[in-house]
């Protein structure tokens, strides 16, 4: 009885302090908690591949472990790391972007990873986005690997913007296109166009260069027709804007309901940035979540991942591949080229600025967008106010079918 008494004992040890542990022996299904971007994986709607459900039965097959993936999406990277940094809830799998990568490794919030658990990542061609330089907010690849990577660049109408004319961020201060040009509501983007259009780095420490960026917008300002983020998706497909600064993978969004649509890099330099897969401190499966990384590096899951987000990978599996090429071709004939750029491109990362300059930033922006009439201001709070809950419904349900058209002509 003494000796049922001790491993009933340690049995239960073993579940208050190992879960995964007892979970794995008792044949219980161990519940895997991936936190990723909304519309950011192949889910199996329209036909492709739903990559979490292979996974779990890919596991299953190799292990004999019953894994179930817990699947949720946030918004921003401040969403995901305001509920990870507060310990509101444990996460497995986490897919931050490049700067918040940094701050988290800062914060202690990520797990170092076991590479010999990832042998896939051998695919990953770092060089295609840092070219010779480190990965800056990983510098020994210790932390993270790389889901996908993506580009901003200027979307215009082709039947009436001179394609000498977009070359060149100077488009967007170009007063032949007064009141059809849009701008980044956001303060990072923004003055990123103007940063780049002076040869600046968006990254500078310099609070001269920042207050002549603000210059730059603030010149620009009454040739602009609005400050947009999600809207630019109806101004550019009805036509009722010319030309818009906006990121590469959501360019076929537009393109699908416009083919008068074109995308070009401008020569002065672009942003990119780069979205990784990372695993919490605070996982309780950090082995299964390194094999789920893994399992969405091979080959199937790969491919069906980017061709249903339509944003670029860094895993030569997938650029290399011909059926994809093809299929990305189809969707346009230039795909691949705005997807993957081209050598020559000129790119800077978003860096995690500074307190001190974060906050000059934001008082910018701020002093940017206060210009505006008082009067104007009062008009357009209460058009937001009447009219806010149908617009953005029906745009979030619109956009949600057009990229789903997309899927469906990639898959059909």
């Amino acid at each position: 009885m003494r000796k049922i008494a001790t491993v009933c004992l340690l049995f239960a040890i073993l579940a208050v302090f190992f879960p995964s542990l007892v979970s794995c022996n008792d044949g219980d299904t161990v519940t895997l908690y991936v936190y990723n971007w909304g519309e950011y994986i192949s889910d199996g709607s329209e036909g492709s591949l739903d990559t979490n459900r292979a996974f779990e039965e890919w596991y299953e097959e190799t292990y004999g472990v019953k894994v179930k993936v817990n699947y949720s999406t946030y918004s921003s990277n401040e969403d995901m790391y305001a509920k990870l940094s507060s310990g509101a809830a444990n996460y497995d799998i986490v897919v931050p972007s490049d700067y918040m990568v940094a701050r988290m490794i800062d914060e202690g919030l990520l797990r170092p990873l076991n590479m010999e658990n990832i042998p896939n990542s051998e695919y990953i061609n770092y060089e295609m986005m840092f070219g010779k330089g480190e990965v800056y907010y990983d510098p020994a690849k210790a932390y993270s690997v790389p889901y996908t990577y993506g580009t901003v660049g200027i979307i215009y109408d082709a039947t009436q913007v001179d394609a000498a004319d977009v070359g060149t961020w100077g488009v967007m201060w170009n007063e032949k296109y007064t009141g059809n040009i849009l701008q980044f509501n956001n303060s990072r983007d923004a003055f990123a166009t103007a940063m780049f259009y002076l040869g600046y780095s968006v990254n500078t420490d310099s609070e001269a260069e920042w207050r002549e960026a603000l210059a730059k917008l603030v010149e620009q300002k009454p040739i602009v027709q609005g400050y947009v983020m999600d809207e630019v998706y109806n101004k550019m497909e009805n036509g009722s804007a010319l030309i818009a600064p906006y990121y590469a993978g959501d360019f076929f969004t537009m393109y699908e309901d416009n083919e008068n649509l074109a995308f070009a890099y401008p020569c002065e330099g672009t942003n990119v940035f780069v979205d990784a897969m990372c695993v919490p401190a605070a996982s309780e499966h950090p082995e299964i979540a390194e094999a789920y990384i893994n399992f969405m590096l091979s080959k199937e899951a790969a491919i069906a991942n980017a061709e249903y987000i339509c944003y670029a990978s860094p895993n030569r599996l997938v650029y290399e591949d011909a059926d994809y090429i093809a299929a990305m071709e189809e969707l346009h004939p230039d795909a691949m080229r705005i997807l993957y750029g081209t050598e020559e491109m000129k790119l800077e990362f978003y860096e995690n600025l500074p307190e001190d300059k974060l906050m000059l930033l934001n008082s910018l922006w701020e002093e940017l967008k206060i210009e505006s009439p008082i009067s104007t201001v009062i008009i357009v709070l209460t058009c937001v106010i009447l009219t806010a809950g149908a617009f953005f419904g029906s745009a979030w349900a619109i956009r949600r079918y057009r990229q789903r058209r997309i899927r469906e002509a990639l898959w059909n």
